[in-house]
């Protein structure tokens, strides 16, 4: 497995906010997080990036413990893409991409070949190479998104976390920002909002509740009219959609 969580534990001013979580993560696999607002899906994701020290618990990826990797050395393993960054400094694309490299370069070291190369890869994989010299902050959010994980790749990692990476996008930038996502060569672990999304790009999905894992499967096998009404507190009726993932009709109540 690339990401082993055993017994997680984390929360803050006598509240448990990540309760007892394990949970394992398949090389190449794209894992869902998912859950009512509160539910822990953000702390999850900061303490299996090494973002946050749990309580009690462990990570393992790649096999090591990673409390004891040095955090320069897990960013080149580990990439983190939040909700959305602001800045108030107009940065071009390349700039803003670039970043992705501080893990690999020492204070003193000018730019490489190397640098340069996987700066332009990032940018094309995300199809935003035409973009390459354009400020910041005239980028639309669904582009903005783009070089947040162009930013991720250049760190050339083997694990990706995402926070809500299609928070505050339209329906067409949401699809286009998973599909990218998807088609990725990396371990990845998501956090989402919409259900349907997730049930359309993930391969397994985690359902947190008050912190604790309430189910954890294919969408398929997770995503029943039960959990919805227990977890969700909504009614909605669970279909096959046509490319055979689960899609969920909520019904007016």
């Amino acid at each position: 497995m690339t990401i082993v969580a055993k017994d997680l534990v984390w929360g803050v001013r006598q509240k448990t906010i990540v309760d007892s979580v394990s949970l394992t993560v398949a090389k190449g696999e794209t894992l869902g997080l998912i859950g009512p607002n509160g539910s822990g899906k953000s702390s999850l994701l900061r303490l299996l990036a090494g973002l946050k020290q749990p309580q009690s618990g462990q990570v393992e990826i790649l096999g090591q413990d990673i409390a004891r990797v040095p955090r320069r050395a897990l960013a080149r393993q580990v990439a983190f893409v939040q909700q959305d960054t602001t800045t108030d400094t107009n940065l071009s694309v390349r700039d803003v991409v670039r970043l992705g490299r501080t893990p690999h370069r020492s204070a003193l070291s000018g730019w490489t070949e190397t640098d340069r190369a996987v700066v332009l890869a990032a940018l094309e994989r995300v199809n935003m190479n035409g973009h390459i010299a354009q400020g910041w902050q005239t980028l639309s959010g669904g582009e903005r998104q783009r070089v947040h994980i162009a930013r991720a790749l250049a760190q050339t990692p083997q694990v990706m976390f995402l926070d809500e990476p299609t928070n505050h996008l339209d329906i067409h930038h949401q699809i286009e920002i998973l599909r990218v996502i998807r088609d990725l060569e990396l371990t990845s672990v998501i956090a989402l909002h919409d259900l349907n999304l997730a049930a359309m790009f993930c391969d397994r999905i985690v359902v947190l509740d008050g912190g604790t894992v309430r189910a954890c499967g294919t969408p398929e096998a997770v995503l029943t009219q039960q959990l919805l009404r227990d977890v969700f507190k909504v009614e909605a009726d669970v279909e096959c959609s046509l490319t055979g993932s689960p899609h969920i009709r909520f019904r007016a109540q």
